[in-house]
């Protein structure tokens, strides 16, 4: 699987779907007007709004992590809060445009989701871990999306209903769900099987921010609190390795 073939076909995945929001996002302002009204506000779209910018927060988090300079980090989660899926695919697409051919040919998912300092375990060991606040952070954002959705149901009815296929809501769930194709990448990859991770994709699918909060609190939990926070993005393999450089330095 850890092929220059899977770089390619990242690459070019990302690349599609960076250019597929744009074209969404041109097409919609073209036909409907700009986004920022009152009438487009329904309950459901507030939901989806809820639920968009859930699935969004691992993704920002994520980013802010790899960006080294503060400045940049700030420059690209403001870019992810105003254009989303846009800005999530380009920036994947760039992070695989960097890996050496060497890290192409290795584990080029792993050397994505790294930056260079945490693939160096002594710079990270005596740093203190904040994993416990981020168990904190996702139970009570999983819990805020899951009381936004009941409390839409109970209230506005299902979402299954052609009235609310506005334009504007088409585009944002092509948005919503150019988000999760990145955290379904990850879900995979950290997935020790194909089978659990194609449901874990099937959930995040159906359920969005809920169930990314669920995959993100299960893997903390199997971080201890004097783990290095990075070590959620490592698949099971890599972060056991990781842990054994950590020890012996």
């Amino acid at each position: 699987m850890a092929t220059p073939l899977l770089v390619t076909g990242l690459r070019s995945l990302f690349l599609i779907l960076g250019f597929a929001m744009v074209a969404t996002l041109i097409y919609t302002i073209s036909t409907d007007g700009l986004p920022f009204r009152r009438d487009l506000l329904t309950p459901w779209m507030a939901a989806t709004l809820v639920d968009f910018y859930t699935v969004l927060f691992p993704i920002a988090v994520w980013v802010a992590y790899k960006e080294q300079n503060a400045f940049t980090a700030i420059v690209w989660v403001i870019l992810l809060i105003c254009l989303g899926g846009i800005t999530t695919s380009f920036y994947i697409f760039l992070q695989f445009l960097k890996l050496s051919p060497q890290e192409s040919m290795q584990d080029p998912v792993y050397h994505v989701l790294l930056r260079n300092s945490s693939k160096n375990p002594s710079e990270q060991k005596r740093k203190h871990s904040p994993v416990v606040m981020a168990r904190i952070i996702f139970i009570a954002l999983g819990c805020l999306m899951l009381a936004t959705l009941l409390y839409t149901i109970l209230t506005n009815g299902s979402p299954f209903r052609k009235e609310l296929l506005t334009p504007w809501m088409v585009a944002t769930l092509i948005d919503f769900y150019i988000n999760t194709a990145a955290l379904s990448v990850w879900f995979i990859y950290k997935e020790s099987s194909w089978i659990s991770g194609i449901v874990w994709v099937i959930l995040l699918i159906c359920f969005g921010g809920v169930s990314a909060c669920t995959f993100i609190i299960k893997e903390l939990f199997q971080l201890t609190s004097l783990d290095p926070l990075y070590l959620i993005l490592l698949n099971n393999h890599n972060r056991a390795e990781n842990r054994y450089e950590r020890i012996l330095l």
